[in-house]
């Protein structure tokens, strides 16, 4: 359940591959460097508990970059790299982050601060030392005190202010599975065997959570640094792809191709498709079936983790637009007065029992989400059946979702 593990057995095997380079790293080399990243991080004297950030698009570098982090007990904060100057900031200053890890072709990253080391990776920022230098001079062994880390990801919710998610740190062993493997390995048969395209942005929760559990299963990842919708169907076909999770966005723009080049490409390889992040038009969704069949499996989360709903495409097909039925968290629909609402009548969704976490700096607003007997809500208007299948139906905020990310009108 941790590549360390696929670094003895299947040292040679990739764990790895840039789709645009072709660069790849072996479970061997995924270890080295996540283990020099540790050390590079205990040099600097941070201890467990500590917060590093990245401000990078996806490179080789990046997710051993995490896992380095994750063994030695780090919170490690991944950001958008679309962020202005202020909020990348903020998000620096408010996480706490004592290191920073940047790549060059991001103009906001030489004007970033943090109280110790900045590191460039990939290429050279004034004012930040160079990554590769810095690890290569380092000893590629297991530090001493290994610990688990976890990320903290900010979510802007339904405020347009960014806050960080946090939960406790995992007091288990390095190869403790987590919850969202145990769920993925149920839902999506995640094994040794697979072969993961991840054709969005790391820095974004379920492609940084689910690329790090292909590494816990002793997969292959495959990671585009930006989609392009025929250029996907190409990787599918070359690496025989047998996992993938995307939004509905690229659905679409696959969806849009002429109708002699969506027939060229070969999908046969691929089993499970996932999708999520954002509502999916029925249509949409039928069509995609038709296309690539009984493989386009969805689910219903947040970046919080206090709630589950997945769906099978067999499912789907029998209710059209579900998200699907709670795995995680018990659904509670409320109306405005916080009563309790029975089957098909719509109001607030929120999920009783599921997992907990808290806004880092904002008891407010932890405590502006959670309800006392019902759990916690994301923001969201649906209702449920009487067979206990979630519909979306609207957001308590005015905010528009397009490509999995929030927008908000009034800041536009």
């Amino acid at each position: 359940m941790h590549p360390y593990v696929f670094a003895v057995e299947t040292p040679d095997k990739t764990a790895l591959i840039v789709a645009e380079t072709g660069e790849t790293l072996t479970y061997r080399d995924l270890e080295a460097l996540s283990n020099r990243v540790a050390q590079l991080i205990r040099a600097h004297g941070l201890k467990r508990g500590d917060v590093v950030a990245l401000m990078m698009e996806n490179s080789l570098e990046f997710l051993p970059i995490c896992w380095g982090a994750q063994r030695s007990g780090i919170v490690f904060t991944a950001m958008s790299t679309k962020l202005g100057p202020d909020e990348a900031q903020y998000i620096l200053t408010d996480s706490g982050a004592k290191m920073l890890f940047a790549s060059p072709g991001l103009d906001v990253a030489a004007g970033l601060e943090v109280p110790g080391p900045r590191f460039a990776v990939g290429g050279a920022i004034p004012g930040f030392e160079a990554f590769g230098a810095a690890v290569a001079a380092l000893p590629d062994t297991r530090i001493a005190d290994e610990s688990q880390g976890r990320d903290m990801l900010y979510s802007s919710g339904t405020t347009g202010r960014p806050k960080g998610v946090i939960g406790p740190l995992p007091e288990g062993p390095l190869d403790e599975p987590s919850p969202l493997f145990m769920l993925a390995k149920m839902l999506y048969s995640f094994n040794e065997g697979m072969i993961y395209l991840s054709p969005a942005p790391l820095y974004h929760a379920a492609p940084l959570r689910y690329s790090m559990s292909v590494h816990r299963a002793g997969g292959t990842l495959i990671v585009m640094r930006k989609f392009d919708p025929e250029r996907y169907l190409a990787l599918v076909e070359q690496y025989h792809v047998t996992h993938t999770q995307l939004v509905p966005t690229m659905f679409v723009r696959m969806l849009k191709l002429p109708d002699d080049i969506r027939p060229r490409y070969d999908l046969s390889s691929l089993k499970v498709a996932i999708h999520a992040a954002a509502p999916c038009p029925v249509e949409v969704k039928r069509r995609m079936i038709d296309w690539w069949g009984e493989t386009i499996y969805e689910y219903y989360a947040s970046t919080e983790g206090t709630g589950f709903c997945a769906v099978s495409p067999q499912e789907w097909l029998k209710k059209p637009g579900t998200v699907g039925r709670s795995l995680l968290g018990e659904i509670r629909i409320l109306d405005e007065e916080d009563n309790t609402l029975p089957p098909g009548r719509e109001g607030r969704i929120y999920f009783a029992g599921g997992g907990e976490f808290a806004y880092h700096n904002d008891p407010e607003k932890t405590k502006s989400v959670r309800h006392e007997e019902h759990g916690a809500t994301f923001g969201d208007i649906g209702y449920v059946d009487e067979d206990g299948y979630l519909f979306l139906t609207d957001r308590a905020a005015y905010m528009i979702i397009t490509g999995g990310v929030n927008v908000y009108p009034q800041e536009t």
